[in-house]
């Protein structure tokens, strides 16, 4: 397929799958709960940071996280009280659990209170280009205070080789415009032009066949290399073909 093709077939694909419709079998259809700016960041968060395995199963346990919180996530962890925390006793979602989210909740409110948010953060921290670097600062940020070893891997770190698709995934959410309903462009401080797309087992596979990635594993080198590739495509929102890799790979078994 030539170049001019490939972005014409692409961008249908973008048309197709970036709409609210899909939301439905999305872990994104969590912060899509809330109206207030904290709650949307922080529910976005949590959830992507469990957006691993079965989608279902993502979203069945990013409901109880909710839940947990009393809907209201930011004000949970503004205020909550060491008492507050045993109410978590129990939750898992794969290697995520308990531990994990006790520390997930004292972080943030550190972030929101002495850091000005995980928008704040980020923003500070982001550099012309690609945010990779930016997502390995966010996590040496994320873990200043004491914390569980075990806990540190539910963040990713680009610059240890990973192509960190949960974090790059949130971001996406945060970034790009919400012009269709789907992500919620609540961030002004970086650009769409700055994001990667959130690789996964599917996204990469269809790159792969479309020849936009040759690398075979699903790594920091695969990510650059596809960010090179979709920014030719669309050097100033590259990863609103994260729909159309998605969707092609889940839906359409490319």
């Amino acid at each position: 397929m030539k170049k001019e093709e490939l972005k014409d077939f692409l961008n249908a694909k973008v048309l197709q799958y970036n709409h609210p419709n899909f939301l439905e079998s999305d872990p994104l259809q969590i912060p899509h709960l809330f109206d207030k700016k904290e709650d949307i960041e922080i529910s976005a968060f949590l959830t992507a940071t469990i957006a691993w395995g079965n989608r279902k199963s993502i979203i069945n346990n990013a409901k109880r996280l909710m839940n947990l919180m009393d809907h209201s996530p930011y004000d949970f962890v503004m205020n909550h009280e060491e008492k507050d925390l045993e109410r978590l006793t129990g939750f898992v979602h794969r290697t995520f659990n308990e531990i994990d989210l006790a520390y997930f909740i004292q972080s943030l409110k550190n972030i929101y209170g002495k850091k000005n948010g995980l928008e704040g953060v980020f923003a500070q921290q982001a550099k012309p280009g690609t945010l990779q670097p930016t997502i390995s600062h966010f996590k040496q940020t994320f873990f200043e205070l004491p914390h569980p070893s075990r806990t540190t891997k539910h963040i990713s770190d680009p610059l240890k080789g990973s192509a960190a698709k949960r974090i790059n995934m949130f971001l996406r959410w945060m970034v790009r415009d919400n012009l269709t309903g789907v992500d919620f462009g609540l961030w002004k401080m970086i650009s769409p032009a700055q994001l990667s797309c959130p690789l996964d087992v599917h996204s990469g596979n269809v790159a792969r066949k479309l020849k936009l990635l040759h690398r075979k594993q699903n790594d920091a080198k695969a990510l650059a290399e596809l960010d090179h590739s979709l920014r030719k495509l669309d050097p100033k929102d590259p990863v609103k073909y994260d729909f159309a890799l998605f969707g092609l790979g889940v839906f359409e078994k490319f």
